[in-house]
């Protein structure tokens, strides 16, 4: 029987770790760190190739943020996907997904500068890495800073944004794929559903949309936010620390075998590069990899059985 792997950036050591996906034991550094350029590992999927596409921050280097793409098999680098000279080079690309029909997808957090200017959402060929557009977001007239991005049920691209001049600010948006441009504010943040920073996204295998939040204070919690995926109703939170105890927030989730959200722990506490697997009707999770182990700082990460547009799990 074949047995998937969890494939999880650290941004502790600019690499990319693999685990079983069933028991959660290290198998290998996949990506080994500075591999290809590696610095700053964000966004990861599996093209229809099998191969793993990266996007790749560029964190305290003098150049922009590319794309890049390993072999699926053994983790050796291939090649700049999207090269940080080219047009529409990403300055800080995060979350990445790509379509059925082979764009690729990447939320450019922000533009160059000193002060932040806001990002872009991107679409390159997801063969060539050509540049084919920047999507229209001059209808949200708020500050457009994405962070990540999925396909939703209904075909539509949904993106986190946050508000670096506002931290308690927070948008989840619908985009029109077909159009390129903007089409509503799906969620927002108010004083209920508390949507500080949001950053992952992921449909549920409930229809529901689970999205990343994290406190607004030293008296609010870091959390996973619970949308209805039709509305954007706010349903319910699963709290990943309590008030007065040491952060444990999550960058990026996913689901994976069985049902289970996996959730990688950043923050300042004892539980900062673990892995939690929750079942998200009971809110309990068990430890799927411990911290103090093979993480020091675990962000995006993917299956190989993970779609890479919706970011479902398939069997």
């Amino acid at each position: 029987m074949y047995s998937d792997s969890l494939y999880i950036g650290d941004t502790s050591d600019d690499t990319i770790k693999r685990f079983d996906a069933t028991t959660g034991k290290f198998l290998n550094t996949f990506v080994t760190s500075e591999s290809g350029g590696l610095h700053g590992p964000r966004g990861i999927i599996f093209n229809q190739l099998g191969n793993l596409v990266v996007s790749n921050q560029n964190v305290n280097q003098p150049q922009n943020g590319n794309v890049l793409k390993y072999n699926g098999h053994t983790g050796a680098f291939l090649r700049e996907l999207v090269s940080t000279i080219q047009k529409g080079a990403p300055f800080a690309p995060r979350g990445i997904v790509l379509s059925n029909n082979n764009v690729l997808y990447v939320a450019d957090i922000q533009g160059p500068g000193d002060t932040p200017q806001p990002g872009e959402l991107r679409a390159y060929d997801g063969t060539t890495g050509k540049f084919l557009c920047n999507f229209n977001h001059s209808c949200f007239n708020k500050p457009f800073f994405p962070r990540s991005v999925v396909f939703g049920p209904d075909g539509l691209l949904y993106v986190s944004v946050f508000n670096p001049f506002d931290p308690l600010d927070g948008w989840v948006l619908q985009f029109d794929p077909v159009k390129k441009a903007f089409k509503k504010v799906f969620v927002e943040s108010n004083a209920v559903n508390k949507l500080h920073r949001p950053e992952g996204l992921v449909f549920g295998p409930d229809g529901n949309l689970y999205v990343t939040s994290f406190r607004a204070d030293e008296n609010d919690t870091d959390k996973i936010l619970i949308f209805n995926g039709k509305t954007g109703k706010f349903l319910d939170k699963i709290e990943l620390d309590t008030v007065g105890s040491p952060r444990s927030f999550a960058m990026a989730i996913l689901f994976g075998p069985c049902g289970k959200l996996f959730v990688p722990i950043s923050g300042t506490g004892p539980d900062t590069g673990s892995v939690r697997r929750y079942d998200v009707e009971t809110k309990t999770f068990n430890v799927f990899i411990p911290a103090g182990k093979q993480l020091g700082s675990p962000w995006y990460l993917t299956f190989g059985n993970t779609d890479s547009g919706t970011l479902a799990y398939y069997m």
